[in-house]
């Protein structure tokens, strides 16, 4: 750093604001200490960081399922706000909630040094008494229920479930047909639950939940089940990916949507404006989600313990694939 203040006429401070991204450096002297850095081959030394600032300016990620679209939106999310802060991301990718798993994924954490985690799994399954968080590692929970006493940011699952069977009776339908994600998600059961209870609390029939796996083929499996079925006249998927399979499914044999059944979707996925119909859905935010998580870590890293996060709303989005049910 001495050199580089040497070579750019700067002083030591001076090079320390601008490595550090931190106090104000006028424009043209940052860019001189740049290049300077550049001439000089200076690469900041992370590990003399840490030991000076007690930090390692890197978080790590734990995360389950890259398949799905909201966890890859998170992800890139929290991989944007982290670099606006400073921070690297140490990604352990899990194949499994278990809390063996879990456990394991800690121990690598501990093995790279960060500075705090975010987790992104199904926490309402993690028993946290028997895996073993790195002591005094401030740590975040993303898709987590409630009874986690660690802070946690998550989208409003139950809202937009009931925003989109609203949707479906309002138009005249009877009931409306479930199509849920795994049993073992959190989002997929807070989903069905507000489902559920939208429909008890009008008084409708509440019918069999078919479960899928998130996929368009599962959504498809479910929809041959439903569509030789004359009274389904409505559907509703947990997320976007299964409603692509139920339209297909119902179009294959020329059952009309949405002239004789409506289909509504969850998550939003930009090529869902470009389906025919184009498809109705809950768009959630999850860009939100992974930006909050680590503004939450980074105050909990700063000694700042704040109140917890309301949960980040969804919107309906109404398209050509829901409509009034045809007079019988």
């Amino acid at each position: 750093m001495e050199d580089v203040a040497r070579e750019a006429g700067v002083s030591g401070q001076t090079v320390s604001r601008v490595v550090n991204a931190r106090g104000y450096v006028g424009a043209a002297t940052r860019t001189r200490v740049e290049e300077a850095m550049q001439r000089l081959g200076y690469r900041p030394n992370s590990a003399a960081r840490a030991l000076r600032s007690g930090r390692f300016r890197a978080i790590g990620v734990v995360m389950f399922s890259f398949s799905s679209y909201g966890n890859q939106r998170t992800l890139d999310a929290i991989a944007v706000r982290a670099a606006q802060a400073g921070y690297a991301l140490t990604l352990i990718p899990i194949e499994s909630s278990a809390t063996e798993t879990v456990a394991g994924a800690f121990r690598r954490l501990e093995e790279h040094a960060v500075d705090g985690i975010v987790i992104v799994i199904e926490a309402h399954q993690l028993d946290e008494s028997a895996v073993e968080i790195p002591v005094g590692v401030p740590v975040v929970f993303v898709d987590s229920s409630r009874e986690s006493t660690r802070p946690f940011v998550d989208t409003d699952q139950a809202q937009g479930a009931r925003l989109a069977t609203e949707h479906l009776l309002e138009l005249g339908h009877e009931t409306v047909w479930h199509v849920a994600g795994p049993a073992k998600s959190y989002s997929a059961e807070r989903r069905r639950q507000s489902w559920q209870a939208t429909l008890e609390a009008r008084g409708c029939r509440v019918p069999d939940v078919i479960v899928g796996d998130w996929s368009a083929d599962s959504g498809y499996r479910a929809g041959v089940r439903l569509r030789d079925e004359a009274d389904v006249t409505a559907v509703f998927a947990a997320n976007d990916q299964m409603a692509i399979g139920v339209l297909r499914a119902f179009r294959e044999i020329g059952r009309a949507v949405p002239g004789e059944v409506s289909i509504v979707g969850f998550d939003g996925l930009p090529d869902a404006a470009q389906l025919w119909p184009p498809l109705t859905t809950v768009q959630q935010h999850p860009e939100r989600v992974g930006a909050a998580a680590v503004d939450l870590l980074l105050a909990e890293l700063d000694g700042e313990h704040a109140a917890p996060l309301p949960l980040i709303g969804t919107e309906l989005v109404i398209r050509e694939s829901t409509a009034p049910p045809q007079a019988r």
